[in-house]
Order: C-alpha cells, then sequence, then structure tokens
C-alpha cells in the first residue's frame, strides 16, 4: 500500500509548502494554501525494472543528433495556421486559455470539424455529447473522422484514446481532468500538473499534437500553476470585448514559430469566420471627413494592417485634465503629449484627452505614435485631416520623426487599399525605391513639417 502524504499548495501561483500557512511567499496573497492528500499509485514491478516498450535513452553529441525538418499539419484555419507558425507540429502541446464565453470551446470544434484529413479525439469535461452536437449543428460542419468523447478521468481516456489511435487531440478543459494517481478534486494545482504530465509523456512518445483548453483567473493569466505554462509548447490567448463581434488570437510562447502573429475571428451565429484582410473592417468609410481621425500603417507579426486612430480633445470641465486611452498605453500617450507641449508649443496641459483605438484591439507598435499625435492635433485644431491618408513612424522625445521596420510592406498595404499619401519618417528614404509605388510618399523629419503639410 503506498505512503499517504498531505501537502498544501498555493491555489493562485501553485507554491508548495508542508504546513499551512497564511501569506503566500511566492504570490504574496493571502489564505490561498489549501490542504491536499497526494498519494503515488502503487507499482507492481520490480524497482529497476523498465519497460521492455520503452527504449531507453542514451546521450548523443549535438553534432550527431539527426536533424530531420518536421512536417507541420494543416488544420484548415488559416488564422490560426499563421499564429502557430504555419501548421501544427506533431508531437506538439498547445495550451489555449480566454475569457468564459469568448468561443474556446467553438473555435475548437470548428478545428476538429475542419480537418478533415485527419482522425480527430475532442474530448469534453464540460458538456454532453448533445450540447456538442448542437454547436456542430449550429457551425454546420461535418466530419465522420471526428469523435466525441465525455470523460474526465485520464486513466479512461487513455484506453479510448489507445483504442481509436488519433491524429489529433482536443482536450476540453485540462481544469476538469482528474487522475486517480492523485487523491484531490479536478482543478487542484496538483491535478492540474500531473493531468498535464501525463497527457504531455503521451504527446511526445506517440508524436500527437493534443490542444488544451484552459480557464483562467479573474487577472487575466492562466488559472493553475504556472508550471503549466513552462510544460506546453505553446501558449496562445484567445481574447476580445464582449461589445464587439471581433475575437484576436496571439501567442504568448511558441517554441516551434514567432509569438508576434495575430488571428482575428468574427463572432457570428454560425460560429467564428476567419477575418483574412482586416484593413477594411478596422478602418470605417465616411460620407465625410471629421476632425480627430488619423490611419495608422501598423504590423502584427508579418502581416500589416491598416487602423483607425480616434481622439478627442476638449477644454477641462475641472482644475485637473483628464487623460483617457482605449487600446493603447496611457503612458506612452502621456509622453507624446508632453513631446507636443515641449517641443512643439501646443497648449495642451490644460485640456482633456480621449483615445480610441477602434476595433476593440490593442496596439503596442511604436508606428501608431505619428496617426495618433495628428488625430490630437486634429481635434484639437478642429480640422480633418484629408482622407486617403495614413501614417507610418514613430515621435521621439526630441520631436523627431523616427523611422519603422518593414515600411515597404506598410506602403504597400496602403496603396493596396486606395490610400493615396502615407507620412514615413525621411530616415527610411535609404534603400527605399520611391518610383515603386503608386502612392504618394511624404518624407518628413519633424512634427511641424506635418502639421504644415497637413493643416498649413
Amino acid at each position: 500500500m503506498a505512503k499517504t502524504r498531505t501537502t498544501f499548495f498555493c491555489q493562485n501561483c501553485g507554491a508548495q509548502s508542508p504546513k499551512w500557512i497564511g501569506r503566500c511567499p511566492s504570490c504574496n496573497e493571502w489564505n490561498t494554501y489549501v490542504e491536499e492528500i497526494v498519494q503515488k499509485a502503487s507499482d507492481s514491478k520490480t524497482p529497476g525494472m523498465t519497460s521492455p516498450s520503452r527504449r531507453v535513452p542514451k546521450p548523443q553529441a549535438v553534432g550527431e543528433i539527426n536533424l530531420n525538418t518536421e512536417h507541420r499539419y494543416d488544420i484548415g484555419d488559416k488564422e490560426l495556421n499563421r499564429v502557430l507558425g504555419g501548421g501544427i507540429v506533431p508531437g506538439s502541446l498547445v495550451l489555449f486559455g480566454g475569457e468564459p464565453g469568448i468561443g474556446k470551446s467553438t473555435l475548437m470544434l470548428q478545428v476538429a470539424l475542419n480537418a478533415t484529413k485527419m482522425k480527430v479525439l475532442y474530448v469534453s469535461g464540460e458538456e454532453s455529447e448533445q450540447q456538442i452536437r448542437m454547436r456542430a449543428e449550429r457551425i454546420g460542419l461535418n466530419n465522420p473522422h471526428c469523435f466525441i468523447l465525455t470523460e474526465t478521468n485520464t486513466q479512461n481516456i487513455f484506453q479510448q484514446i489507445e483504442a481509436l489511435e488519433p491524429n489529433l487531440l482536443i482536450i476540453d478543459s485540462i481544469q476538469t481532468l482528474h487522475t486517480s494517481h492523485i487523491e484531490s478534486s479536478p482543478g487542484s494545482v496538483s491535478q492540474i500538473r500531473e493531468c498535464a504530465a501525463e497527457i504531455m509523456r503521451y504527446a511526445k512518445e506517440s508524436a500527437t499534437p493534443v490542444f488544451l483548453i484552459g480557464h483562467i483567473t479573474k487577472d487575466g493569466s492562466l488559472a493553475g500553476p504556472k508550471v503549466l505554462e513552462h510544460m506546453v509548447d505553446t501558449v496562445l490567448q484567445f481574447e476580445g470585448d464582449r461589445n464587439h463581434v471581433y475575437r484576436l488570437l496571439r501567442t504568448t510562447k511558441n517554441r516551434f514559430g514567432s509569438t508576434n502573429e495575430l488571428g482575428i475571428y468574427e463572432m457570428q451565429g454560425s460560429g467564428l469566420r476567419e477575418v483574412s484582410n482586416p484593413s477594411e473592417i478596422l478602418v470605417t468609410s465616411r460620407d465625410e471627413p471629421v476632425s480627430g481621425i488619423a490611419i495608422a500603417a501598423t504590423m502584427e507579426g508579418m502581416r500589416p494592417m491598416l487602423i483607425e486612430t480616434q481622439a478627442l480633445v476638449s477644454s477641462a470641465a475641472y482644475g485637473t485634465p483628464q487623460r483617457s486611452s482605449t487600446g493603447f498605453d496611457l503612458r506612452r500617450l502621456s509622453m507624446l503629449l508632453a513631446v507636443l507641449e515641449k517641443r512643439c508649443g501646443f497648449r495642451l496641459a490644460a485640456k482633456d484627452v480621449f483615445l480610441n483605438i477602434t476595433g476593440g484591439i490593442k496596439v503596442e507598435d511604436p508606428a501608431v505614435d505619428l496617426a495618433l499625435v495628428c488625430a490630437v492635433l486634429s481635434s484639437n485644431a478642429d480640422i480633418p485631416i484629408p482622407q486617403k491618408t495614413c501614417f507610418a513612424a514613430e515621435v521621439g522625445l526630441s520631436g523627431e520623426i523616427r523611422p519603422v521596420n518593414r515600411v515597404e510592406q506598410r506602403i504597400s498595404e496602403a496603396e493596396k487599399l486606395g490610400y493615396e499619401q502615407i507620412f514615413i519618417s525621411k530616415y527610411n528614404q535609404k534603400g527605399l525605391d520611391l518610383k515603386l509605388y503608386g502612392i504618394k510618399i511624404n518624407l518628413v523629419g519633424k512634427i511641424e513639417e506635418v502639421f504644415g503639410l497637413l493643416f498649413g
């Protein structure tokens, strides 16, 4: 009989302690330690003996390791393929997190139904077979090679996996699974860690890609121990605003690709639709020009996008002016306003400034600085920026217009969407052939030059 051991785990960060303590020394949270009974399964085999089916690894020199290029599976979703780096790698473990009701299960079910060339096993611990069938009917897809299993015990799941031998495994969700090796409730730190370790061993030994759907906490981080994010190969974050129909798929960790890619979906009654050209949905078409609107050419990974920035400048009704920003860093907005005040002579210290990035997306690209500055100046002077004008440049602390990377792709995207002129830094001119583009390219070095060209 195995020995029973009691251990205390922090339910916030996964720290372990032999006794109960009030405050966690790792995350400084109070009253998060919960007692869990950890019991190792009895092993009937003689200690030291290994399974005959499992090969014992031996150390190899780095130069002697066979370097084979891993082929990737096309799972039938262009946006997800782009975020993963070109497809899913065999044996990879992907953690997929997001807020409740954002569309995690819907997207994973679409992936299972779209992968018609693969045998897919969709394991659900949160919904019944009837609920999943109803969602599949609503999506309108059908895959005869997609199998549904409603089970939470990992031992039973692996028995069905051994009998079915799927090419793709989807777990919805990791917080609902439990193993008989650990005597604690599902969703606890020890259960999540042990279940994820069992699934990871299966994925690596069988070269089967696995998607794990994970819950998040109230502060937006993935629920469970932090070691869960270290164990998996890729961490995807599905985010969006309940008031907007668009959902953004980002990657925070990817061992097989870049972490700068972005996937965009539109939530519809029939499921999630891939948005192949996000510039057309993020920029609003207007019949007449409006002040305070500027278009920025930004990059999300390798994808160029045009986004609309809106600014409102008004006289402060109270003693302290307000600064509000949606979708953009508020501290960087304060820095840009200070540059306009100090270097360019625009009196904005006594005025309220409100900024918004349309579409509900968040932008961190410094190339949107010039568009934000022009939107603020347009609203302050109440003069609209000429239509079919966009911007792609960074603004420095001395008021200079700094160059940005991949300016050729930004210019090509603006030209493709019918824009007539674009403002970039004059320091981007090196290696740039202006004759190749049909759009007018304005090379500027100071904010005063931009202001003079736009508003006279």
